[in-house]
């Protein structure tokens, strides 16, 4: 039996007739899922959904409300779109006519944060049961106590069966994801796919913190058992999540925190993360999640008599996921927060192959490639399509950040200053030439060198000056021989087969970066310009 609401929707002017099933827990939401026909068991009692069309968000379907809240605070452009108010109103009475008429909802009162003096409140109301599973693993459950007491501060509606209006709703297809700030509500429309959620709350947020002085950040963060925390800032497929399951340190979180002046917190309650290729011997810890009930999986493929799963299988989708409670992973931290990291890692996959496996960054390096957000795509499959293709996304986060880069750049560069912490930048692409001729970083290599930085060993190394990027680069690493890893990889240039081939692309990538910053240049000071590469140009 459903709980009661201590606030009710009717009481937020939401009107509906239909049966309000209100913070059901793990178990009696997978029940609902299941008689709903919303997804299967596997065999060891995941559940399993598949998304529908969309496997992805919609970038371009989402919008944020441009009224007196956002016109001055909001870096208008291709990624924060705006909405005039009459289309919002439109959109709003249609969305909520649609509520009306539903037979059944769920709703999740849920935090957004973990440190209790900047989190938000946040009401999920949801078409789906297993919408509602997935909400209440990704953010932060709170207590019966709290509960209690909960009132919401802003809220999300996400009716699947609502189809959007372009012309009616001021958008660009029927499917809608729109933000208004003023109103504290999120609307999502047409869309199965449930990262809109968990990243609707990551944007609320990261439009509220700086405001408060705290930084908000697409990192994982762990804790090691000397107390220091890291942190590891990184696009989608480059090592976030992987390198911060570490089975001898304390998990924070995988994907989305905040850094205020005493601490590092999470903004959620769970991890979502990329089951493509998934292996018990790579990564075992998330490959054990997913024989765990209470698990979500999206889009893998299963065999339907046996009930095993396929996690190689990429015909849906390469973006298949997996959405768990944060305490599916051994040695998470209780209350999901640590002290202001001692290390800021970037991480970076290379697919030109040029940069080193590991660089030590000065807090101006630490703000460039900060903003840069540079990661790199390996070639496509189309004939003719042989170069990896360069990807800058700010802060490396750039379709979740609703302000100006400067403003999480510069709040970086405080942090950083104010703490202390050493800041570096790891490249788990390429090696030895780039995608298709020299071969992937060994993630044994990444390993041994991260674990170099956190234990501090690294400290005592000799460094060079790279000749193209200007950051420090250790010479030799006792621990990476010990390891059985080459040094070689030190030093990329000496990894490939031709040097001027090397100095060609390095010089191809130097140039990328610096037209890139050209966007940045105006908002900087003069340390974070010079700390740009060496562009022959």
């Amino acid at each position: 039996m459903s709980t009661t609401l201590g606030v009710t929707l009717a009481s937020q002017g939401i009107a509906t007739d239909a049966t309000i099933h209100a913070n059901l827990g793990t178990s009696a939401l997978v029940e609902h899922a299941l008689k709903k026909g919303e997804g299967k068991l596997t065999k060891h009692g995941a559940l399993l959904v598949d998304t529908g069309k969309f496997t992805g968000r919609s970038v371009k379907d989402k919008y944020i409300v441009r009224d007196a809240t956002t016109e001055d605070t909001i870096n208008w452009g291709t990624i924060n779109q705006p909405m005039a108010g009459e289309h919002w109103a439109n959109l709003k009475a249609d969305f909520l006519a649609h509520v009306k008429d539903q037979p059944e909802l769920y709703v999740a009162d849920l935090f957004g944060g973990s440190q209790p003096e900047y989190r938000v409140n946040v009401r999920v109301i949801t078409q789906m049961a297993w919408h509602n599973l997935f909400i209440r693993t990704l953010l932060v459950r709170p207590t019966a106590e709290e509960l209690a007491g909960f009132a919401p501060e802003y809220t999300i509606i996400n009716l699947p069966s609502f189809k959007a209006n372009p012309e009616r709703h001021g958008c660009r297809s029927d499917t809608v994801i729109a933000v208004n700030f003023t109103e504290k509500l999120i609307l999502i429309g047409n869309t199965e796919y449930s990262g809109e959620m968990k990243k609707g709350v990551f944007g609320l947020l990261n439009f509220l913190l700086p405001a408060q002085g705290v930084m908000p950040m697409h990192c994982s963060a762990n804790i090691g058992a000397d107390g220091k925390s890291a942190i590891f800032f990184g696009l989608s497929g480059t090592g976030k999540t992987t390198l911060s399951a570490d089975a001898s340190r304390t998990l924070i979180g995988d994907d989305e925190h905040g850094w205020s002046d005493q601490a590092v917190f999470n903004f959620e309650g769970g991890c979502y993360a990329k089951m493509i290729n998934l292996s018990a011997e790579g990564e075992p810890e998330i490959y054990a999640t997913t024989q765990m009930f209470g698990t979500i999986l999206e889009n893998v493929a299963m065999d339907e008599d046996t009930r095993e799963l396929d996690f190689d299988d990429k015909s849906k989708t390469e973006n298949t996921r997996g959405a768990y409670p944060i305490e599916f992973i051994p040695n998470t931290s209780e209350k999901n927060l640590g002290p202001a990291p001692s290390n800021v890692i970037m991480l970076t996959a290379d697919a030109f192959g040029v940069l080193p496996p590991i660089a030590r960054l000065t807090p101006d390096q630490a703000m460039y490639y900060f903003l840069s957000g540079y990661t790199a795509k390996v070639a496509g499959t189309e004939i003719g399509v042989t170069e990896p293709e360069a990807t800058f996304s700010t802060c490396f986060g750039a379709a979740f950040m609703p302000r100006h880069p400067s403003v999480y750049g510069n709040l970086l560069k405080e942090r950083i200053a104010k703490g202390g912490a050493q800041c570096w930048l790891f490249n788990t692409g390429w090696t030895g030439g780039k995608y298709g001729v020299g071969k992937r970083m060994p993630i044994k290599g990444t390993r041994t060198l991260l674990n170099a930085v956190l234990d501090g060993s690294l400290d005592s190394v000799e460094f060079r000056k790279d000749e193209n990027f200007g950051f420090e680069v250790p010479v030799y690493v006792p621990a990476l021989e010990a390891a059985g890893v080459d040094m070689k990889i030190l030093d990329p240039r000496s990894t490939w087969a031709d040097g001027e081939e090397y100095d060609q692309t390095a010089q191809k990538l130097v140039q990328l970066f610096v037209d890139n910053f050209q966007q940045f240049n105006a908002y900087v000071d003069e340390g974070v310009r010079q700390a740009a590469p060496a562009s022959a140009a």
